[in-house]
């Protein structure tokens, strides 16, 4: 078994795992997480908020960002400046659509992310952009 720093396990979870987990997604869910595809800017569900939490990812509710790092970006997808854990993240070199970037997947299920850049708010610089649909968030209880 994997164990990432925060005490996660990161086992890869098996096709026939993936494909129960993602019984109950919708086509467009689906497309987003499993197909690599990208939900339109200014439309997800995450964009706006601003409350205390955790975003887990929809397929396997691993943890992937803290509302702490959480910023606009002005580019229509929820952005985060660093992730929960480094190892809540695999790091894939996308270069389609006529571009070199950076894709990122839960490296437990291999749902799709979004991407990072380079553009990012201090300390780390980074952007990470996120389809809201590929993640699920809960409101810190205090």
């Amino acid at each position: 078994m994997s164990v990432s720093a925060a005490g996660y396990d990161l086992t890869p979870l098996t096709a026939e795992e993936v494909e129960k987990k993602a019984a109950g997604l919708s086509g467009e869910e689906r497309r987003v997480l499993l197909d690599h595809g990208t939900e339109r800017p200014f439309c997800g569900t995450l964009l706006d908020n601003k409350n205390p939490g955790v975003y887990y990812c929809r397929l396997c509710e691993l943890p992937l960002f803290s509302s702490d790092s959480k910023f606009d970006s002005g580019t229509g997808w929820p952005s985060f400046f660093q992730p929960f854990d480094p190892d809540h993240i695999r790091y894939i070199d996308d270069n389609s659509m006529g571009m070199t970037r950076t894709e990122i997947r839960c490296p437990r299920c291999d749902s799709h992310l979004g991407h990072v850049f380079p553009d990012g708010p201090p300390p780390t610089g980074q952007r990470y952009c996120l389809n809201s649909m590929a993640m699920v968030f809960r409101e810190n209880q205090d």
